[in-house]
């Protein structure tokens, strides 16, 4: 593995949920760290702000209307414009089987909600 450079690689993250009081926040938490955000309120949202956004983290809430966030990190994960930005799902699901699922569809992590901000910065900066 290389050595990381010292400056924050991750700087743009798109958080990707349903749910405004979810998104506010994560939005909150991680601007407080500096991080730039920009959201997206369901799956199909996402595919299409990580191709125009160039985000360097995407976070996908997994329960959403429409496409699913397996779904949308299934789809990002295997385009080659996008598979090189990790995704951390963040979801309400806490089965272990949902936990493998999330990972099998390209997932570099997953957090179950209620989201520990501390915790979800220190997995964003281990990422970076």
């Amino acid at each position: 593995m290389n050595a990381q450079p010292a400056t924050m690689s991750i700087k743009k993250i798109l958080i990707v949920d349903d749910s405004p009081v979810e998104r506010q926040h994560l939005l909150e938490a991680l601007s407080k760290q500096g991080f730039q955000c920009v959201t997206a309120e369901n799956g199909e949202e996402a595919i299409t702000k990580s191709k125009s956004e160039s985000p360097d983290l995407i976070l996908m809430d997994v329960v959403m209307p429409g496409t699913s966030g397996f779904q949308a990190t299934r789809a990002i994960s295997r385009d080659d414009a996008t598979k090189h930005i990790p995704v951390i799902i963040c979801s309400s699901k806490n089965q272990e089987t949902d936990r493998i699922w999330g990972m099998r569809q390209g997932a570099r992590d997953y957090m179950v909600k209620p989201i520990d901000a501390k915790q979800l910065v220190t997995k964003i900066r281990a990422l970076g």
